[in-house]
């Protein structure tokens, strides 16, 4: 009894809450002009019942009302974007109005510090980190982790080749964690994968993972869990009543453990930074992201501590996310084997068997590069990306966007709009992104640089593209060079074909459910030069 009246108490009182704003954001509207249209909701909560875990889906279905949808969510006002254009126009064109993030008190402020950068409101130590990241992790700059990024796809494909069964594993090598929140059971997949690997060696120039059981990578791990359940709508009351955070940490737990993790995890990410110091200091002259910080430190204007927060934030971001393209990229490979075999014959033609392909093959193999684009745009690993938020008034075509309107683009809405992609959109076709001589053709309006809007907008688009780009280029083309991808068979020798249409959200990305496949060595000659390239990246 006792427990169900807390939790009556926590609802009343967040319901009571949620209609003043709710009603007070309406009233104070009315005299600025007319809201976007959205789906007509309930007293107080508004339309929080009408979203689900596959929100992207729902979204998608509202466009017909009008490319911007406003919706309010227990008092919050968000706008949904469903075009590229609409999207392109706020976030992009208008970015310094639509830079902002959402405020997590728990999450960003206390747990982080306010240093991680994908949670940090648009602020001084959101631009000087900001400006590093770019920095270190533009186009140029990327060429210098062609090392360590060929050393892990040759390692990828070794362990793929050696337990074709565990194949997921392989690209992931994942630990298997749950979480209670808010009495609801969500199933969590954290990591130490070959991608994650690869960015271990790209951010800080460290070994490639070989144990799960690493305990370094078990407390990113925990980190990565704490930020997870923080960030959870409902987890804290303080996210909606904010006078909270000034409640003294000597008598507020939440708080107080909070700080608490914030000082401990500092302390591992600045460890982290202090050994890339110590390397540098001594003369090593391999690259790392970590290192370019260090020699530029000044120019940077950043501490020890953010620029290790921002390693920090690069190195957690980044592993999950590729993992999950790849994933993807397995299941069209079964899915769609005329391309596949595309791609190999490209490889065939360029590269030939005699070796591995390198970054230097990468200008001669647009297919492949499409490939990569296509992988990217079918399945958009985080679908309505993370949300920004307007700092000001603003009018778009005569519909009024408060200040503090949360603002959502539907990714995967827009990365298969049939106008922008074509009446296959839905469909795995790398083709879409060659013209009629078989070259990379010029992007499409309002989409960026790769054709698509995957790596988000304006002035919050990915600083980690480049490298995630080269990283999927090397992986596929090493892969398919090598080894035949194909579906399992049941006892009378039909194909089990995986199912495109599930999918697992486990909070992090979306990924496609498990599934079997076969993967075969193409040609006689591929262990022998495999174990050779992996002999020659060790000793790199």
């Amino acid at each position: 009894m006792t427990y169900l009246f807390h939790h009556l108490s926590k609802w009343t009182l967040l319901a009571g809450f949620a209609a003043f704003v709710y009603l007070y954001r309406r009233v104070f509207a009315l005299g600025k002009g007319h809201l976007p249209p959205g789906p007509r909701g309930l007293p107080l909560v508004g339309n929080l019942f009408q979203l689900s875990m596959e929100a992207w889906v729902t979204f998608a279905e509202w466009k017909a009302r009008c490319p911007l949808v406003y919706i309010s969510v227990a008092g919050r006002s968000i706008v949904i974007m469903n075009t590229h254009k609409v999207a392109a126009d706020l976030l992009d064109r208008r970015g310094p109005i639509y830079s902002d993030r959402p405020r997590f008190i728990v999450a960003s402020e206390i747990l982080t510090g306010g240093l991680l950068v994908v949670f940090t409101q648009y602020n001084d130590i959101w631009r000087r980190m900001r400006r590093a990241g770019h920095e270190g992790l533009s186009q140029s700059a990327s060429a210098d982790f062609y090392a360590p990024q060929s050393r892990e796809a040759i390692l990828l494909v070794d362990g793929l080749l050696k337990h074709p069964e565990l194949w997921n594993e392989e690209i992931r090598r994942r630990v298997f964690l749950h979480l209670r929140i808010s009495s609801r059971e969500i199933s969590m997949y954290y990591f130490s994968s070959a991608t994650a690997s690869m960015i271990w060696s790209v951010i800080y120039d460290k070994p490639p993972i070989t144990s799960t059981q690493d305990p370094q990578i078990a407390r990113i791990n925990d980190f990565i869990t704490r930020i997870v359940r923080a960030a959870f709508p409902g987890a804290h009351y303080v996210e909606f009543f904010t006078w909270m955070k000034y409640i003294p940490s000597s008598i507020a737990k939440w708080k107080r453990e909070a700080e608490e993790w914030y000082r401990k995890d500092s302390e591992l990410f600045e460890g982290f930074f202090l050994e890339a110091r110590q390397r540098v200091t001594s003369g090593e002259e391999r690259s790392s992201f970590a290192a370019n910080l260090i020699r530029d430190s000044e120019r940077h204007g950043l501490s020890d501590k953010e620029s290790a927060w921002l390693a920090a934030t690069l190195y957690t971001a980044g592993a999950e996310t590729t993992a999950g393209v790849l994933s993807w990229f397995m299941l069209a490979m079964i899915l769609y084997p005329d391309i596949q075999k595309k791609i190999q014959q490209e490889l065939d033609t360029v590269v030939g068997r005699g070796r591995l392909p390198t970054f230097a093959d990468q200008a001669h193999l647009p297919y492949l590069q499409a490939t990569v684009r296509e992988a990217l745009r079918w399945h958009p690993v985080d679908p309505v990306g993370l949300p920004h938020q307007s700092t000001q008034d603003d009018w778009y075509k005569g519909f009024f966007i408060p200040k503090g309107t949360i603002c959502i683009a539907n990714v995967w809405s827009l990365n298969r709009d049939v106008e922008a992609y074509g009446s296959d959109a839905s469909e795995f076709n790398p083709g879409r992104f060659l013209d009629e001589n078989s070259q990379l053709k010029p992007i499409l309006a309002d989409t960026k640089e790769e054709g698509h809007v995957t790596y988000g907008f304006g002035r919050r688009l990915c600083i980690g593209r480049h490298v995630a780009n080269n990283s999927l280029f090397i992986d596929i083309a090493c892969l398919l060079w090598a080894v035949n991808i194909g579906p399992v068979h049941d006892s009378q020798g039909n194909p089990i074909m995986p199912i495109e249409s599930k999918s697992i959200n486990d909070g992090l990305v979306v990924r496609p459910i498990p599934f079997n496949c076969t993967i075969t060595p193409r040609f006689t000659e591929v262990k022998t030069l495999l174990a050779q390239s992996k002999e020659l990246a060790g000793n790199n």
